[in-house]
């Protein structure tokens, strides 16, 4: 009996298991044709308000769920789901020509760039290899060197091998430099699951699942990144900024006027854990730290008193959370985020938009779930026009330091100067380090002599306050100044890890590289597309299926059924594993499936005809079985390593669709020999009584 449980087990579990691994994926189907129906709804309505409302309903009603269900879920590839493939290419060659001196370049060098272009439109070698190539082909004999053409740097350190490294490393770094400010772009166009990947030394394959504007997407992703140089004025105009359109949203449905209305009910913003802007630098250093967080229990407007007299008060004789819905219903813009008015360096109160803002610096902080509400609001005009002319709101790139104990990423939220005080060209270079006195991170920036005077004059104008470093509006730092920096030369400070430090170091280096992106293919799948190549997938797959189960039924009556029910779960676990693992499925991939039905079956068809055999020679059931399955094993076994071990050169080799239809193929053959020789087996035991057991074979056997 405790056998007979273990067996049961082997064949349940697996189909418990893929029922509740693809159960998100039928959960995100349901909710994103809800979703298409909420914004075909809020695109009809010609008030921006109400847009967001019927938006921002969806959310309140599925919007957790959906998330969780789309991060589960079984991901489809752009074939079946349409969308857009995009493979760009760094030019190297550019940033190589760019970082030769001018009044250095002659015939000769100019006869090795030109050469080179030509023979990369056809190799996938690495660019700087065959530009050293054909330098060595053409410049060399004519007694010239790298070190002809390039900045030595420290004479110590000349020669052609300290060149070529130097040029390997910013080769590098432009491709890096390319990630981020492709990744950065998609995440604001609001691609959902966007698959980014550098492919050899020089191109980045983009896959853009569900775009419907390629003409935007590739205008979005071939701009040249733009870095620059903002001060931040978080001071008392933008908090009055704030009031005015908190005023003006809730005015649109009388609540002003009127006190007692019904209310929406957003995130609640006191809720968001505290935090302080950075702090500033040492001699000819900027620095970027956070402040511990402080629980603070008393508010701006209670130390102010100004409390609201009874009589004028909206809130009078309200339950507490009627007072909470109209609180935020009278705040709708900045109930999205926490303010906190800083009183002195170790101090900072929560501020409460029902009183009249103090002059001073504030900051402001924002979760995740409420920056595309946030962002929806900065685009509506009425919005626009209450926002000082000479500022603009932007939102940080990274969840600031306290986002890991917390359940939702917080973001601060800065308001800068509209106009720059400097853009990216005057950086020459970006390079993370370890501050040797600290042990922490750090990123050592310089610009050249025209870069080098305006930072004087900004960072000397400047002390005490912050200055924001902005790559395609997203602030990724902003430190304070602690005095004037005389010679370009900064060292920004505070890094929580290499992985901080790295990133900065790229997007200062947006500003410095050379290396334009061109996009050298691109091709587009319609969701109708998408739509029949799902639909000829599953056709096709349910008559391999159906063939597979016909002919083992007729060939091997009872143990045909059993293999039949074997298959079925081994094309469960197949869904399972890649759900599970994150993966992806493609049209090769479906192709990998159908590929697996035939080795599955292939696999029971060696063990059947093998019990066969054992039954012709006398033997009786329970002996053939035994043999059936022992002697059968090595050529499955042999036959399946032989199948994975293509399918692993498959995935490590190919790219895109080829690593489709790999992953399915090895995860196929893993489930295979699992379902093949355990299950079926255990299967077949269950079944068995006394001596009879049919699997095709002549009555007399």
């Amino acid at each position: 009996m405790k056998q007979n449980w273990r067996k049961l087990l082997l064949i349940f579990l697996p189909v418990l298991a893929a029922l509740y691994v693809l159960y998100p994926t039928y959960q995100a189907a349901e909710y994103e044709d809800l979703w298409e129906i909420a914004r075909f709804d809020a695109k009809q309505m010609t008030n921006p308000a109400d847009s967001i409302a019927r938006l921002e309903k969806f959310k309140d009603e599925y919007g957790e769920d959906f998330e969780t269900a789309k991060l589960n879920r079984l991901k489809l590839g752009l074939d079946l789901r349409g969308g857009m493939y995009v493979t760009l290419e760094v030019d190297v060659i550019k940033l190589i020509e760019e970082s030769a001196q001018k009044d250095a370049i002659d015939e000769s060098f100019e006869k090795v760039i030109a050469m080179t272009k030509e023979e990369l439109k056809t190799s996938d070698e690495e660019a700087l290899d065959v530009f050293v190539k054909n330098f060595d082909a053409i410049a060399r004999p004519e007694g010239k060197s790298l070190i002809s053409y390039f900045d030595i740097g420290e004479l110590s350190n000349a020669s052609d091998e300290a060149i070529i490294e130097r040029l390997k490393d910013d080769a590098l770094s432009a491709v890096e430099q390319a990630q981020e400010v492709i990744r950065q772009r998609i995440d604001k166009y609001g691609v959902s699951e966007p698959n980014i990947q550098q492919q050899g030394t020089r191109r980045i394959l983009v896959e853009l699942p569900g775009v419907s504007n390629e003409e935007e997407v590739r205008q979005l992703i071939s701009t040249t990144a733009r870095l620059e140089f903002n001060l931040v004025r978080n001071n008392e105009k933008i908090v009055r900024a704030i009031r005015a359109i908190d005023q003006a949203l809730a005015n649109q449905e009388g609540l002003f006027g009127e006190g007692r209305e019904s209310a929406i009910n957003p995130t609640k913003s006191a809720e968001v854990a505290e935090n302080t802007p950075a702090e500033t630098s040492s001699t000819e250093t900027t620095t970027e730290n956070a402040a511990d967080s402080t629980n603070e229990s008393s508010t701006l407007s209670e130390d102010a008193s100004t409390t609201t007299p009874e009589e004028n008060n909206p809130y009078a004789n309200l339950k507490e959370e009627e007072q909470g819905k109209l609180y935020k219903a009278r705040h709708k813009f900045s109930s999205l985020f926490a303010t906190r008015y800083i009183q002195n360096e170790q101090n900072s109160l929560p501020y409460d938009y029902e009183v009249e803002a103090p002059a001073g610096e504030y900051f402001f902080m924002i979760p995740e779930v409420n920056v595309d509400k946030f962002n929806a609001y900065l685009q509506m005009e009425l919005v626009k026009e209450l926002i000082p002319y000479n500022l603009k709101v932007v939102v940080g790139a990274k969840p600031t330091n306290n986002s890991a104990e917390s359940k939702d990423k917080i973001f601060m939220v800065y308001s800068l100067e509209k106009e720059p005080e400097l853009i990216g060209d005057v950086i020459t270079n970006a390079q993370k380090n370890i501050d040797q006195t600290t042990g922490s991170w750090v990123v050592n920036m310089t610009m050249n002599t025209e870069g080098a005077e305006k930072w004087a004059k900004v960072t000397g104008a400047n002390v005490g306050n912050q200055i924001a470093i902005i790559l395609d509006d997203r602030v990724y730092s902003a430190p304070n100044v602690n005095e004037k920096i005389p010679n370009g030369s900064s060292v920004i400070q505070g890094m929580a890890d290499v992985n901080e430090a790295n990133l900065l170091e790229i997007v200062l280096k947006a500003g410095a590289l050379k290396a334009p992106v061109k996009i050298i293919e691109e091709r587009v799948v319609g969701a109708s597309l998408g739509e029949d190549s799902i639909s000829a997938g599953v056709n096709s797959s349910l008559v391999a299926f159906g063939l597979v189960i016909l002919f083992m039924i007729m060939y091997y009556a009872r143990g045909g059924m059993v293999a039949d029910l074997a298959l079925f779960i081994n094309i469960s676990l197949i869904f399972t594993v890649l759900a599970s693992l994150g993966g992806t499925l493609t049209l090769p991939g479906i192709a990998g499936i159908i590929l697996t039905m035939g080795m599955a079956v292939d696999a029971n068809i060696l063990i059947f005809e093998r019990i066969r055999e054992e039954l012709l020679k006398g033997k009786n059931i329970k002996s053939a079985i035994e043999e059936g399955f022992s002697k059968a094993m090595s050529a499955i076994i042999d036959s399946n390593i032989t199948s994975f071990l293509t399918g692993l050169i498959l995935f490590y080799t190919g790219s895109g669709m080829i690593q489709g239809f790999a992953l399915t193929l090895m995860v196929g053959i893993i489930s295979t020999l699992f379902t093949s020789i355990l299950v079926t087996r255990a299967l077949i035991e269950l079944q068995l009584k006394g001596n009879e057991f049919s699997f095709g074979q002549p009555k007399n056997a």
